[in-house]
């Protein structure tokens, strides 16, 4: 029989292919790893007291040894935990309610999860119906021995179980719908057909020690009864899934189709396995076409498939099974459950996060199996003694069992994960005490949610798959502080609600982290973390200040400069963290800041009240202060200081006034640091009256900044000042000679004010100053200081003339000369100084002198010829002939040519004389014509007007009526 069903099995494997299924797969390199719930932890519980008392004084003495022993394995183990700081891979949490109730005089045999229901078997026989947090829902007692076996139906309505009394009992938990069966030897397992609610057959397998494979179903007489294997050993498990069973007994695995009623496979133990009741069998259906089989230390993957259709198929099972892998451990196997793995992860802890936060990685279909890894316990059997014949009692006690572990194994072999267990008594139990369950069944098609269960006679131990809550609490716990803030950042960004429900925070865990650089002494990035901690609570960010402003002044003793350069570090850091909007702090924490800066740090202290608003602390005192320190510095000159840190006082004396609403006591400390918005201050605060004695300051800052732009390429109008143009556009809130009064010592600006004044407003206005403008037009603007004389009457002739005469100013003194009625004077300058004789004949028709004309003329005889001119060292500006022909060419109504003509001597040679004469003829006929012209016109009109005049004085007019 079972080489006939060995015959079906194609394997797949490389080891059994060559024979090589004996060949270990060790997994030497164990990690134990804790939790932070305190399952994973190694701690030893003390045994019941009530066990105790069956074991007797002797063995309550090797267990105190056995628990000392172990405390100091213990310790061992934390220091090796100490070095591997890998995180775990499931989170562990003891199931309470009435589970220690229940199980403090009852212990454990079997457990079945469904719906997340737990249906608990015990040795006493007893049944309870318990929820995941461990109430209690129903209990009852279907046996009188222990429960061995039980399922529970996928509705969770029905339970079976099997027990050591030969009892076999299926009880519905919403009806009154019960069977029982009496198989009169011990039964090991039971199985219910899937959907067995809602199948009228109620059908089921059930197995046991007497080796019979029985299948019930019911029919009309009640249930029939068939065996379908039996002979070889006890039936140690049973599992039935879609149209497929699966069981073991002592020879290996079997496979029988439900619906061909053939059995199909046969998969042999490995040779020289143990015993097979001591180490059992564990069968999980991973999905409807893949068993996976847990015994002893091997665990082989079974796929089933459809047989290829051939000709010889009418007499062989439907499917074939191949076993696609085998695994050899280093420990016994007490429970398998199938375990979705990522394989976007780049670690096995980050792959464990991963599984439990995205469900779309694990998929159901048989096609996904590469993606899914195994969950097992691992059960290290205890050292048997060598020495069964010593008569040291303690030696021939049966010896302590080693903590078992959670595993998870990769389809490729390779172990994930390995966590210690805390099980109470664990030193006591078995391989065969230990159960594994998946809440969700053989479900694997989603991981959200998901959970197990691992039984041990005294405890029941919900397992999770850690998810990023779990891994930022794992971080937090190793000070990883700057990781879980991030990680934690992104779980409240992407989900808000999780985040709200859980335990840590965003700022609870930034809270530890300062706490964390504060004690390193890392100031400067505890700082930037202070937005995040704080928030919106004032308290929180003033106990920060505090802390960081007072961290080193216990310590100011060891080195003064050092300490308070890095409480400046410090305070700078968190400077552009503190909040001064919508949050507010008591302005006793912004005033001690500033103060801070202040003694140690003015650029900063410049900045900081540039960026805070005014409102957060008090000015009056911090003006007070910034005062005393740039008195303290004789900074109060009206030049600016050459010292950088009177600069900054100045530079912050200005910030405070103008945020504290007063620009005008700002403006004198903005014109000693030369601030080009110094006149768009004086205008849009309207300061004329605070700059009316400042107006040297300001026009010197406006001369240097003319320069400074020029010499930045930029093209200025010479002729337009700011500061001029200010001061002339408010004469009167700056009074004129005030401004004249400040200038004085200057007098270049001085000028350039009082000819804006004449130029842009009222020359009136400078009258009293014109005296005062004579001298500055006559150094700075010579060509328009002819214009100003005949413009001005107010000046004095003779300082103006003497002004002139100092600077040789020709021009100027003709004029001045002729105002005051020195003609002749005035004359001879021009002629003798200039040479000029059109301007000496324009002069004299100006004056309409006729004694003028004839000192023109009497001159004209006394130059000297063309020929002596050659002669003379030093010789006139202009010879006769020249000077002759100039009047012959300009002489008109005012002076008859005859009387030059007369005095020209004979035999004097005038080059162009003729062309003179010409001129003046035909001036003299155009005269006559004109003349005759208009005697003509006169007396045509003479004659019109007469003949109008007789005209109307005979001719009649007609009276009308009202002249009667």
């Amino acid at each position: 029989m079972a080489s006939a069903d060995s015959a079906n099995v194609e394997v797949v494997n490389s080891y059994e292919k060559e024979g090589l299924t004996d060949n270990p797969v060790l997994f030497t390199n164990e990690r134990i790893q804790k939790d932070s719930q305190g399952i994973c932890r190694d701690t030893t519980e003390s045994p019941d007291g009530s066990e105790d008392e069956e074991d007797g004084e002797d063995d309550n003495d090797e267990e105190e040894d056995q628990e000392e022993a172990e405390e100091e394995e213990e310790d061992d183990d934390d220091d090796d935990d100490d070095d591997d700081d890998e995180e775990p891979a499931l989170k562990y949490e003891r199931i309470s309610g009435a589970v220690p109730d229940l199980l403090k005089k009852d212990s454990a045999s079997t457990l079945v999860v469904v719906n997340k229901l737990m249906a608990l078997g015990t040795h006493a026989g007893i049944v309870h119906i318990l929820n995941l947090t461990g109430t209690r829902i129903k209990s009852y007692k279907p046996h009188m021995a222990s429960v061995i076996g039980i399922t529970m139906d996928a509705t969770a309505d029905f339970v079976a179980t099997a027990s050591m009394d030969g009892q076999v009992v299926i009880r519905s938990m919403s009806t009154t719908e019960t069977y029982s069966f009496d198989l009169k030897r011990p039964m090991r397992t039971v199985t219910l057909e899937p959907n067995f609610a809602k199948r009228n057959t109620r059908a089921f397998v059930c197995g046991g020690l007497a080796g019979n494979l029985i299948l019930y179903e019911k029919g009309w007489l009640g249930h029939k009864e068939t065996i379908l294997h039996s002979s070889e050993g006890p039936i140690w498990q049973v599992r039935w899934r879609g149209r497929l069973i699966a069981w073991a007994n002592d020879l290996g695995v079997k496979i029988y189709d439900y619906v061909s009623q053939t059995r199909i496979t046969f998969i042999d133990r490995p040779e020289e396995s143990p015993r097979a009741d001591l180490f059992k069998c564990t069968l999980e259906w991973q999905d409807d076409s893949t068993l996976l089989i847990a015994w002893a230390d091997h665990i082989k993957v079974a796929r089933i498939r459809a047989r290829p259709k051939t000709s010889n198929n009418a007499i062989l099972p439907p499917f074939v099974v191949e076993i696609t892998a085998v695994f050899q451990l280093d420990c016994m196997i007490a429970g398998i459950i199938p375990h979705p793995t990522p394989t976007l992860a780049s670690s096995p802890s980050q792959a464990l996060v991963l599984a439990s936060d995205s469900a779309s990685i694990i998929s159901s279909t048989p096609s996904s199996l590469s993606l899914t890894s195994f969950l097992i316990i691992a059960y290290s059997p205890p050292d048997t003694f060598s020495d069964e014949r010593t008569d040291d009692r303690v030696r021939q006690a049966r010896k302590a069992a080693e903590r078992p572990e959670l595993r998870i194994i990769s389809r490729a072999g390779e172990e994930l994960a390995a966590d210690a267990l805390s099980i109470t008594d664990y030193h006591r139990w078995g391989c065969n005490d230990y159960t594994l369950c998946d809440v969700f069944g053989s479900d694997i098609g989603s991981n959200e949610g998901r959970s197990y269960v691992v039984m041990s006679p005294r405890d029941l131990v919900l397992v999770k798959p850690r998810d990023r809550m779990d891994h930022v609490a794992w971080l937090v716990e190793r000070k990883r502080y700057e990781e879980a803030l991030h990680d934690m950042e992104v779980i409240e960004a992407e989900t808000p609600q999780v985040a709200k429900e859980a335990s840590l925070s965003a700022a609870e865990i930034g809270k530890r982290y300062i706490e964390h650089l504060v004690s390193d002494g890392d100031f400067v990035k505890a700082a930037q973390l202070t937005p995040k901690v704080c928030g919106q609570e004032p308290k929180r960010w003033e106990d920060w200040i505090f802390i960081f402003a007072e961290k080193h002044q216990l310590h100011v003793n060891v080195h003064v400069p050092f300490i308070i350069s890095l409480l400046i570090v410090v305070l700078q850091a968190i400077i552009p963290y503190v909040p001064t909007e919508t949050t507010r702090l008591d302005h006793v924490v912004y005033e001690m800041m500033l103060a801070h800066f202040l003694t140690h740090d003015r650029a900063t202290l410049l900045k900081t009240i540039k960026e805070w608003p005014r409102e957060i602390y008090n000015i009056d005192a911090v003006i007070v202060a910034v005062r005393s320190e740039l008195d303290k510095t004789a900074s109060t000159s009206s030049t600016i200081s050459s010292s950088p840190s009177s600069k900054l006082l100045m530079e912050c004396l200005a910030e405070l006034y103008t945020a504290n609403r007063q620009p005008g006591k700002a403006l004198p400390y903005f014109l000693r640091l030369r601030r080009p918005n110094v006149f768009d201050l004086i205008r849009e605060h309207n300061l004329f009256t605070d700059v009316r004695d400042q107006v040297l300051l300001l026009v010197q800052f406006d001369d240097e900044l003319r320069k400074q732009r020029k010499r930045d390429g930029q093209v200025l109008d010479d002729k337009r000042s700011d500061a001029i143009t200010l001061l002339v556009n408010n004469i009167h809130s700056v009074p004129i000679g005030r401004v004249v009064q400040q200038l004085e010592s200057s007098p270049y600006y001085l000028f350039l004010y009082l000819d804006a004044l004449v130029m842009e407003k009222d020359p009136n206005l400078v009258s009293d100053f014109a005296d005062l403008q004579v001298k500055l037009y006559a150094e700075y603007a010579t060509p328009r200081l002819i214009d100003f004389l005949r413009a001005s009457n107010y000046y004095n002739l003779e300082m103006a003339y003497n002004v002139c005469q100092e600077k040789d100013l020709v021009p100027e003194m003709v004029f001045l000369l002729g105002r005051m009625g020195n003609n002749k004077k005035a004359l001879m300058l021009i002629i003798e100084r200039l040479g000029d004789v059109q301007r000496a004949i324009e002069f004299a028709k100006e004056q309409g002198d006729d004694d003028l004309w004839e000192d023109l003329l009497k001159y004209s005889e006394t130059r000297p010829s063309e020929r002596q001119v050659c002669i003379i060292k030093d010789p006139p500006n202009i010879n006769l002939q020249a000077f002759i022909r100039g009047l012959l060419e300009n002489v008109g109504v005012e002076i008859s040519p005859i009387r030059l003509i007369r005095r020209i001597k004979n035999g004097l040679e005038i080059p162009g004389l003729k062309e003179a004469l010409i001129k003046i003829l035909q001036d003299f006929h155009l005269q006559i014509s004109l003349l005759e012209g208009c005697q003509t016109i006169m007396n045509g009109d003479s004659s019109d007007l007469s003949l109008q005049l007789h005209k109307n004085q005979t001719s009649g007019f007609l009276l009308g009526g009202k002249f009667r």
